[in-house]
C-alpha cells in the first residue's frame, strides 16, 4: 500500500502530460489532424508500398514509384518480429502529434526524477522540455521520425545516469529498452548526436571511476552498458542492417564519379560535399534566438499585421487596408539570418536559461559541467561553416559525421541539456541555505539581464538587413518607383528592430518576474510549493506563447487532407488513362513527392534517395535543361528528339507547368520496359559510364562497367569474364520482351529471340535483394547504363522473372526475435527482483 501510495504523484504527472497534450493539439479531439507537409510528401512517395500493402498483406520492401525504383527500408517498411516497434506503440497512444509531445514530456520526467527532482518541479520541467521552439516546429513540418528520436533521448540518458550511480539493473532496463526504443524511431543523425552526448557523460564518469580505483564497478557497468547496447541494437537488427547495406547507395555515400556536373573536378573524399552538409549552419550571432526568439526577425513565414511599419508605410503610399495587409504580409519577410530555410526560431526559453544560470552558480553537483560541455560542442558544432576548424575536423575525421547534413540541428543536444541544467537550478535552489539562495539569484540576475541588457544597448551594431532586401528592390524597381522599393525595406528594417527590442524587453520581464518569485520566497512571503507553480508558470507560458505564433490550431485539416494529400490535375488524369507501365517526369518539380502519388515516378522526395539515380539527372537531364527544353513540340505534344536518359528509363510522359495548367508531353522514342540489344561496350570507370550515355544508342547498345578491368583475365569471376571485352550479339527484328506480370517486387516477362542475346531491363539496380530466373533457372544480374538491370539471356522463347526477396530482411529478422526474446526475458527477471524487495 505505501508503495502504491508513493506511485500516486507520478500516475498525475503522466494524466497531466496526457491534458497538456490534447489540449495543446486540442483539434485532434475532433478528429482533425495537423497538416504536416514533409508528412504529405512520404504519403505520395509510399503510395505503391502502401497499396501493396493493404491488397496483398504483405511488405514489398521495394518501390517503383519513386527515383525509378528503391528499397523502402527507409519508407516506412514493417518488418518482422519488430516487438520494440509494439512497446513504441503502446507508449504512443494519443492521436499525432499529441502523442510525440507526450512522449516529450515522459521522457524528460523520467531522466528529472532519475536527477532527484521532485515531482512537481520535475512536471513544469519536463513541459519546459517539451515546449522547446525547436521541438514543437519539427510536428508542424513533419518530422516525425526526428520528433520520435528526440522525444527518447532523455530517456536513455536516464538509463546511462542509472548505470553510473551503479543501480545496475534498473538502469541496465532501462538503458536497454530506451535504447532501442531510440534505435527503433529511425531517425539515425539524432542517435548519432545523443551519443556525443553520451560520450561526454561517459568520460565524466570513467574520469571519477578510475580516480576512485574503483576498477571493478567500471568493469561491472561496462559489462552492463554492452549488453543492455548488443540487446538494443539485436532488437532492431533488421532496420539496421537494411539501412547499412542501402547507405551506400544512396546520396549518403560517396560518389563514384570525378567530376561535378558542370564539369569541374569534384575532389571530395567525404561521403558528402562540405557545402552540401553545412548548407543549413547557425549563424554564430543568430544564436542569441535561444534567449530573444525574434532577434534575427523570426523564421521565413513570420508574418507582418496591421501595427507593423510596413502597414504603416504603404497606407501612406495610397494603398487600401486590405491591400497594404496583403502587400506586408506577401513581401514583409522579417527573418535577415544566413540560413536558407528557418521555419522558426529555436528558442529555448528566457526562463530555462535563467535557472541553468542558477544551477551553474547553486547547485555543487560536477555532473552539472557535462551538460555545459554538452550545450558547448553542440553550439559550436551547429554553427558548421562558420566555425569551419571544427566543423572540417569533424566532418574528415570523426568516423560517420560527413554521413549527416543540416548540422544546425546538433543543437537538439543544447535544447536537451538547458532544461536538465534549469531543473538542477531550481530544485538545488529550494535546499540551499538562504545566503546561497541570494547570491545565486544576484549572479543569475546579473548575468542574464546583463545579458539583455548589452544586446539592446548595442543595438545599432546590427544591420537588420537579409539576403531578401535586395530582391525586394528589384522586384519593386520593375515598377518603376524605385523610391518605393527604399521605403519599403527601411519600414521593413524598422519591423526587425521593434521586433529584437520588443523580444529583449519581453525576456528582461520573465526574468525579473522570476527572480522576484524567487526572492519572495527567500523572505518567506511566499510558499515552496506556490514558489515553484509560479516559476513553472512562467518558465512554460513563455514557450507555450511563442510556440503557438508557428504552430496554431489553423495547421489543422479534416482527416482525409493528409490521408489523400494531393488531388488528380487534368495532366495526371490524361497520362492514368493509359494503362501500360511507364515512367514519368514532373519537369519542375522531381524532388517532391506528389508525382509518385500518382504515378511511376522518377523523382521523389527523400534525403536519402538513390545515388546514381540522383546523378543521372543532375549530369544528363537537368544540366542539359535548354537542350531538353528546345525539343518540345507543343503543337504534336510531343520530344521531337530523343533523350538517352529519358529513353533508358521508360519515361513515357513529361510534365511541364503551364500559364494556367500543367501540360502532359509524350516521348515517344521511350525503351519501353526490356529490349534486346547489339552490344555491351565495356567501360573502365564510373566517369566513362555516365559520358557514355551522352552518345549511347541506347535501343542498341547497352554500357557495363568492368570493375575488375586491372586483374589478369585468368583470375577474374565469371561475372568479370563474361565481359572482359566488349560483346557483340545477333539481333534480328522479330526479337522482343514483353511485360506480363507487374508488382513492385515481381516482375515476370516473356522473352522471344532467335539468337543468344543481352537484354536491359528499365528496372533500377540493386545488388543485394534481386534474384533473377530464366526458366527457373538463376541468372546473374548486370549493372548497366550505369543504373538499369542486364540479363545474358539464350535463343528461344523463355520466361523470366525477377523477385526481390532481401537477405537481410530474412537474418535481420532472426536476430531482432532472439534479441527480443532475451530482452523481455531480462526485464521479467528485473521486475520480479524489485518485487521481492
Amino acid at each position: 500500500m505505501q508503495r502504491l501510495k508513493s506511485l500516486w504523484p507520478h500516475a498525475l504527472v503522466i494524466i497531466g502530460f496526457v491534458i497538456v497534450a490534447l489540449i495543446y493539439f486540442y483539434p485532434v479531439l475532433e478528429g482533425k489532424v495537423i497538416y504536416q507537409s514533409d508528412i504529405a510528401q512520404y504519403t505520395g512517395m509510399a503510395k505503391e508500398q502502401n497499396d501493396f500493402r493493404s491488397e496483398f498483406k504483405e511488405e514489398p520492401f521495394w518501390t517503383n514509384s519513386a527515383f525509378g525504383g528503391m528499397p523502402t527500408y527507409q519508407l516506412g517498411a514493417n518488418y518482422p518480429h519488430n516487438y520494440i516497434k509494439k512497446v513504441d506503440s503502446i507508449l504512443r497512444f494519443l492521436p499525432r502529434p499529441a502523442d510525440y509531445l507526450f512522449l516529450y514530456f515522459l521522457g524528460f520526467y523520467i531522466l528529472l526524477v532519475v536527477l532527484k527532482v521532485d515531482p512537481l518541479k520535475a512536471f513544469f520541467g519536463a513541459l519546459a522540455f517539451g515546449f522547446s521552439t525547436y521541438l514543437v516546429i519539427i510536428l508542424g513540418v513533419g518530422h516525425n521520425a526526428k520528433a520520435h528520436a528526440i522525444a527518447y533521448f532523455p530517456m536513455v540518458l536516464a538509463g546511462v545516469l542509472l548505470v553510473f550511480q551503479k543501480k545496475y539493473w534498473s538502469g541496465g532496463i532501462l538503458t536497454m529498452l530506451a535504447a532501442a526504443l531510440e534505435i527503433q524511431a529511425n531517425h539515425f543523425q539524432m542517435t548519432y548526436y545523443l551519443l556525443i552526448l553520451l560520450l561526454i557523460v561517459g568520460v565524466y564518469y570513467i574520469i571519477q571511476l578510475v580516480k576512485e580505483k574503483a576498477f571493478n564497478d567500471l568493469a561491472k557497468i561496462l559489462g552492463v552498458f554492452a549488453v543492455a547496447g548488443l540487446l538494443a541494437i539485436g532488437a532492431n537488427a533488421t532496420n539496421l542492417m537494411a539501412t547499412s547495406e542501402y547507405t551506400d547507395y544512396s546520396i549518403r555515400g560517396k560518389s563514384e564519379l570525378t567530376f561535378n556536373p558542370d564539369g569541374t573536378q569534384n575532389d571530395t573524399k567525404t561521403s558528402m560535399k562540405y557545402d552540401y552538409i553545412t548548407e543549413y549552419s547557425y549563424g554564430i550571432g543568430e544564436s542569441l534566438n535561444l534567449i530573444a526568439p525574434r532577434l534575427y526577425g523570426g523564421g521565413h513565414g513570420e508574418t507582418l499585421n496591421e501595427d507593423s511599419e510596413v502597414y504603416k508605410f504603404l497606407l501612406g503610399y495610397g494603398a487600401s487596408p486590405y491591400e497594404a495587409l496583403q502587400t506586408a504580409q506577401e513581401y514583409g519577410r522579417t527573418y535577415w539570418g544566413d540560413q536558407p530555410i528557418v521555419e522558426a526560431p529555436a528558442y529555448i526559453g528566457i526562463v530555462v536559461f535563467f535557472l541553468a544560470m542558477l544551477a551553474l552558480f547553486i547547485d555543487n553537483r560536477k555532473v552539472k559541467y557535462v551538460f555545459v560541455a554538452g550545450i558547448l560542442i553542440s553550439l559550436f558544432l551547429s554553427w558548421g561553416k562558420n566555425f569551419d576548424f571544427l566543423t572540417k575536423f569533424f566532418v574528415n575525421y570523426v568516423p560517420l559525421y560527413d554521413k549527416f547534413r543540416a548540422v544546425s540541428s546538433i543543437q537538439v543536444v543544447l535544447e536537451l541539456c538547458f532544461p536538465i541544467l534549469a531543473m538542477m537550478g531550481l530544485q538545488s535552489f529550494f535546499i540551499s541555505s538562504k545566503e546561497t539562495q541570494i547570491k545565486g539569484l544576484k549572479n543569475s540576475v546579473m548575468y542574464t539581464g546583463g545579458l539583455l541588457i548589452a544586446l539592446l544597448v548595442l543595438k545599432g551594431m546590427f544591420s537588420f538587413s537579409g539576403a531578401i532586401d535586395g530582391r525586394l528592390l528589384e522586384v519593386f524597381q520593375q515598377s518603376g518607383d524605385n523610391s518605393f522599393g527604399v521605403g519599403f525595406v527601411d519600414a521593413l528594417k524598422q519591423d526587425r528592430k521593434n521586433m529584437y527590442t520588443n523580444d529583449l524587453l519581453r525576456g528582461l520581464f520573465f526574468v525579473l518576474a522570476v527572480a522576484g518569485a524567487l526572492f519572495l520566497y527567500t523572505k518567506e512571503k511566499l510558499s515552496s510549493t506556490i514558489a515553484v507553480v509560479v516559476v513553472g508558470l512562467l518558465m512554460v507560458s513563455d514557450l507555450f506563447t511563442i510556440d503557438k505564433k508557428y504552430v496554431a490550431q489553423d495547421k489543422f485539416v479534416d482527416a482525409y487532407r493528409m490521408e489523400q494529400p494531393f488531388q488528380q490535375t487534368e495532366a495526371d488524369k490524361e497520362i492514368m488513362n493509359d494503362k501500360s507501365i511507364f515512367r514519368v517526369y514532373e519537369v519542375q518539380g522531381r524532388l517532391q513527392g506528389r508525382t509518385s502519388y500518382f504515378h511511376k515516378s522518377v523523382g521523389g522526395y527523400s534525403a536519402v534517395r538513390p545515388r546514381r539515380m540522383d546523378e543521372l539527372f543532375n549530369y544528363e537531364v537537368e544540366n542539359k535543361f535548354d537542350e531538353l527544353f528546345n525539343s518540345v513540340d507543343l503543337e504534336t505534344g510531343n520530344l521531337n528528339k530523343s533523350n538517352a536518359v529519358l529513353d533508358l528509363l521508360n519515361v513515357k510522359y513529361l510534365i511541364f507547368p503551364g500559364r494556367e495548367q500543367d501540360i502532359v508531353i509524350k516521348n515517344p522514342s521511350a525503351n519501353g520496359n526490356a529490349w534486346f540489344v547489339e552490344k555491351v561496350k565495356v567501360v573502365n570507370s564510373a566517369d566513362e559510364e555516365i559520358k557514355a550515355l551522352d552518345k549511347l544508342d541506347t535501343k542498341n547498345e547497352a554500357t557495363i562497367f568492368q570493375i575488375m578491368n586491372s586483374v589478369k583475365e585468368n583470375s577474374l569471376t565469371s561475372y568479370s569474364k563474361h565481359f572482359f571485352r566488349n560483346q557483340e550479339y545477333k539481333k534480328d527484328s522479330l526479337a522482343s520482351i514483353q511485360l506480363e506480370v507487374y508488382k513492385p517486387n515481381y516482375l515476370k516477362y516473356i522473352s522471344n529471340n532467335s539468337n543468344e542475346g543481352f537484354a536491359v531491363f528499365s528496372e533500377m539496380y540493386y545488388k543485394n535483394g534481386w534474384k533473377a530466373t530464366i526458366d527457373g533457372k538463376e541468372a546473374s544480374i548486370y549493372n548497366v547504363d550505369y543504373v538499369l538491370r542486364g540479363l545474358q539471356v539464350p535463343a528461344g522463347k523463355h520466361t523470366i522473372e525477377f523477385s526481390f526477396e532481401p537477405k537481410v530482411v530474412a537474418t535481420g529478422s532472426t536476430i531482432a526475435l532472439i534479441a527480443s526474446i532475451i530482452m523481455f526475458l531480462i526485464i521479467g527477471y528485473g521486475v520480479y527482483l524489485e518485487s521481492k524487495k
